[in-house]
């Protein structure tokens, strides 16, 4: 199979608040609208999208009419750091504060109006021992 797009689309109950926060606090901007469903895409040289749309929609079976739960979203930005404090200072919710892990990542986790998790992350060098032990595992 050869893809033409891919994107996550997202199903909630508030469509109009959900649309607010990523057009507030991560840049998208609408490219359609309707009032079941919007698609966005971010601002950036490459294409991202995602889109939103109501849960009970009755395009979607009924047996997936229910909001999205249980997904992260992973955004990799310039500097996970500086998005922290400005999501911090704007009243994100965050779930998981800025923190470096061994395998090579900056990140923060917030969480978005319907419990959506979206992983804030900056690629940083990797522990040189994890990194060790893992060659050494293989």
């Amino acid at each position: 199979m050869k893809f033409n797009s891919l994107f996550p689309l997202i199903q909630v109950r508030d469509i109009a608040g959900t649309v607010a926060f990523y057009r507030q606090h991560f840049g998208f901007t609408p490219v359609f609208e309707s009032d079941w469903y919007v698609h966005l895409r971010g601002d950036s040289d490459a294409l991202f999208e995602m889109a939103v749309i109501g849960h009970d929609h009755d395009s979607i079976p009924p047996v997936g009419q229910k909001p999205t739960s249980g997904l992260i979203l992973s955004f990799y930005v310039d500097d996970a750091a500086a998005e922290a404090a400005r999501l911090e200072q704007a009243g994100v919710t965050i779930a998981q504060a800025l923190r470096d892990e061994v395998f090579g990542q900056r990140h923060v986790i917030v969480a978005d109006p319907n419990g959506i998790l979206i992983d804030i992350i900056t690629p940083i060098e990797p522990d040189p021992e994890w990194l060790k032990a893992q060659v050494a595992d293989r």
